[in-house]
């Protein structure tokens, strides 16, 4: 199942004037409690969330650095994607899974995965496959793909 994905309304800005450089800078990727309440309008910086990260066994603080990420133009849509990530015997209560750029200043935010529900995982292998499940605002249509995050530029 896809699950949604959203953007940080500041990363935009921060990519552009460059302070975020996705293909070279450490990308990771964290889980967050049911205690954290996304806000894409208002939260830019990883320590807005970092409160509420989770903690457990098979976790370690900060999360994991993504790989292989890229960059794709195709069709009026920009992709983000990179490597499922992984988890092994990972026991947490997981609700959230915050994309961060561990390499500039103030740790800036990119975006976040939506899983629908706090997991309650116990010594589980818990892999978060990269693809996409939202909204189009203007027709309303759902729309599904692989990657990380899709921006459709029409």
């Amino acid at each position: 199942m896809a699950l949604n994905t959203y953007f940080y309304g500041s990363v935009f800005a921060k990519a552009f004037s460059g302070q975020i450089n996705i293909p070279s800078d450490t990308i990771k990727i964290a889980l967050v409690g049911s205690g954290y309440t996304p806000n894409r309008n208002t939260q830019g910086a990883w320590s807005t969330v970092s409160t509420n990260e989770v903690s457990g066994t098979g976790y370690t603080a900060g999360g994991q650095a993504l790989a292989n990420k890229a960059l794709s133009y195709a069709s009026y849509k920009m992709k983000m994607d990179a490597d499922d990530v992984t988890w092994t015997g990972l026991t947490a209560n997981a609700r959230y899974a915050v994309v961060y750029d561990d390499t500039a200043s103030g740790k800036p935010l990119i975006g976040y995965v939506d899983f629908g529900e706090t997991l309650s995982l116990s010594n589980e292998d818990f892999t978060i496959e990269f693809s996409f499940f939202e909204q189009d605002p203007d027709s309303g249509e759902f729309i599904s793909g692989s990657g990380l995050f899709e921006i459709e530029v029409s």
